[in-house]
């Protein structure tokens, strides 16, 4: 039985949307470089922000630690986004989404330090399965 619940849904438009963003990535560097393509992919970053923007009816919430760790996280995704589509552009698009998509593991483990957050048996032997996982689809 499908959960009925709206993050049900938003995870799942969150997993086709991603889905999309790993895959069209090796379309576009298949015909302009890595750099190019991060512009354009910035461009349609953009568009989504500004209908955001509306939506909100130009009023978004401010908080000086909200809006640095958001910047934050806008730094690091268009940093990984670059350094993707390099690796996409020189690699399979089907093994550095897996490699990629690993990134889970950097976050459990800053949660674990920072935030100690607990890490239960469970977890350990899925990021180290995880691990296993980077090893065998890079090789």
């Amino acid at each position: 039985m499908i959960p009925q619940k709206e993050w049900f849904v938003f995870a799942i438009l969150a997993l086709i949307m991603w889905g999309l963003w790993g895959f069209f990535p090796k379309l576009s560097t298949n015909y302009i470089n890595p750099k190019s393509a991060l512009v354009y992919e910035v461009l349609g970053s953009v568009i989504v922000g500004v209908i955001i923007f509306f939506l909100v009816g130009f009023k978004p919430e401010v908080h000086p630690k909200g809006i640095i760790f958001a910047l934050l996280t806008g730094i690091a995704a268009t940093l990984g986004t670059l350094f993707f589509l390099y690796a996409v552009s020189r690699g399979k698009a089907s093994t550095t989404v897996v490699i990629t998509a690993l990134y889970p593991l950097i976050t459990i483990m800053l949660a674990l330090l920072i935030l100690h957050e607990p890490i239960s048996l469970k977890q350990g032997i899925g990021m180290l399965l995880a691990l296993a996982a980077i090893i065998l689809v890079a090789i």
